[in-house]
């Protein structure tokens, strides 16, 4: 294993004095384990307003025929308390895509073409990243997993499209979340409702061809979202709170469900479930732990460190992942709000357990000035976080060691 991180976790281990039997009794067992390493997390919890932490981390045991069992502790989590969720909401996104060439029996390599249909929209019928120079919804969910691609997602919310990347989710259980805007993206409204028409070609033959779309209702906020106290436009500040009525939402609890409807289909209800192949699932279990540089198409140069986009655990370090570790996940970042979103295993030592967290590194208040606290507070927060957690879950006792097979895949190198 990679003696940095050992290190990290070793160093975890002496502060914690709390038998695990213990600590997993307590009703307030997160706030106990972070009050427990002052160095680590008082900064950060003695100003709860300030740095708006949410946190979930469910233990999982396995029956003797390996049938996972789930046990949530929580840390000021709070469905109805909005955060920015960035590009967390990017994994819905690969679902119903996946999905939805499911119900067309297409197969997610088939060349997806997107043309334009309305202002400010794009075509792309080319992809010089993918091995057969030409885009699909396989490729730009790789580049969603591996590296949170923004243009990436915005093809697959296109192809989905608003209505149903909403109302596909609601009918399913996960109601706490509203995905309406493109990312990176200067769209109003109004063009983010509208999106482009998409054919699917294989060798010359269209295979399913869809029209431009347009949702006429909208997925609207209950209540004004206003955080902070200004925020930049046009290098002029503004100061007011910074509006978000009308952004993205994906609250913690449902990021983790979801995520839980990936890894583990079989422990939610039917109709929670995503409408996935068995190739479906291999291919999300690879790319979603999959690191850059073990990816071919697209290539990915050494500024794709390993934990480029695994926040927890090891996102405040940049040297090689231990061998035996791997970090089933999706992250975010935007407007100073860091979360992230994993299934974390251990393959020698048998421990596997999934933690979700939000901070915001916004100290200042003020929105779009490119000056938050990810480096300084935010990274070593998550990393610190997932850390701590490994540290505890890889000591407490568990009747039945994990059969975790289903999570070793190849990778491409």
């Amino acid at each position: 294993m990679n003696q940095r991180l050992v290190g990290s976790l070793l160093a975890v281990t002496i502060t914690l004095s709390l038998p695990s039997v213990t600590l997993a009794q307590r009703k307030n067992f997160i706030s106990d384990l972070l009050q427990k390493s002052p160095e680590l997390f008082r900064a950060v919890t003695s100003r709860p307003d300030l740095y708006d932490v949410q946190i979930l981390y469910t233990q999982i045991d396995r029956d003797a025929q390996n049938r996972p069992l789930f046990r949530s502790y929580s840390y000021k989590l709070d469905k109805k308390r909005y955060f920015y969720p960035a590009s967390t909401v990017k994994l819905p996104s690969v679902l119903l895509a996946l999905e939805k060439l499911n119900e067309l029996k297409i197969s997610r390599d088939t060349p997806m073409l997107t043309d334009s249909a309305y202002a400010r929209q794009t075509r792309v019928r080319v992809d010089a990243t993918a091995e057969n120079g030409l885009p699909s919804v396989a490729h730009y969910a790789k580049k969603i997993l591996l590296v949170s691609d923004n243009d990436a997602f915005n093809r697959l919310y296109e192809f989905v499209g608003q209505y149903d990347m909403n109302e596909r989710l609601y009918r399913k259980g996960y109601r706490n979340l509203r995905i309406v805007h493109r990312l990176e993206s200067p769209m109003n409204a109004d063009q983010n409702s509208h999106t482009n028409p998409v054919r699917f070609v294989q060798d010359g033959k269209v295979q399913y061809e869809q029209p431009a779309q347009v949702n006429t209702k909208p997925f609207k906020s209950d209540s004004v979202i206003r955080r902070g106290i200004g925020f930049m436009r046009n290098d002029s500040l503004i100061r007011q709170p910074f509006d978000f009525t009308n952004k993205n939402f994906f609250a913690l609890e449902e990021q983790q469900a979801i995520l839980k409807a990936v890894l583990f289909p079989e422990s939610v209800p039917a109709r929670s479930r995503f409408n996935l192949t068995p190739g479906d699932y291999g291919f999300l279990y690879q790319y979603m732990s999959q690191l850059p540089r073990e990816t071919t198409h697209p290539f990915y140069d050494s500024t794709f460190y390993d934990s480029y986009c695994k926040f927890l655990l090891a996102g405040d370090q940049k040297t090689a992942f231990p061998r035996s570790i791997r970090i089933f996940n999706k992250v975010g970042d935007a407007y100073g709000y860091m979360i992230d979103n994993a299934y974390i295993v251990d393959f020698e030592r048998g421990v596997e357990f999934m933690l979700s967290a939000v901070i915001s590194c916004n100290s200042d208040g003020i929105f779009n000035d490119d000056a938050y606290d990810y480096d300084k507070i935010g990274t070593p927060f998550m990393g610190n976080l997932g850390r701590v957690i490994f540290d505890y879950d890889a000591k407490r006792k568990r009747q039945w060691r994990p059969d975790l097979r289903k999570f070793r895949v190849k990778y491409d190198r």
